[in-house]
């Protein structure tokens, strides 16, 4: 299975989508929401709800700036 990240206008990515040989199983879309004083939570982890599904070994630290910043050496 191969991993593709579609970006740009919501005709560009249907148009992308639609030219893909092969079985599309799943689809993850990021919809930007009106902020207003009802709503006012944006601080959401769009990717919750896939913590059951990912693998976490040892006590390795997967926090964004741990994965990107270089450790002693690198």
């Amino acid at each position: 299975m191969k991993t593709l990240v579609l970006t740009g206008s919501t005709a560009e990515i249907a148009e992308s989508l639609a030219r893909i040989d092969g079985k599309i199983r799943e689809a993850i879309v990021f919809v930007d929401e009106a902020v207003n004083a009802t709503n006012a939570s944006t601080d959401v982890d769009a990717f919750a709800e896939m913590d059951e599904l990912m693998v976490q070994v040892g006590n390795a630290d997967y926090d964004r700036q741990s994965i990107y910043s270089p450790r002693d050496g690198e």
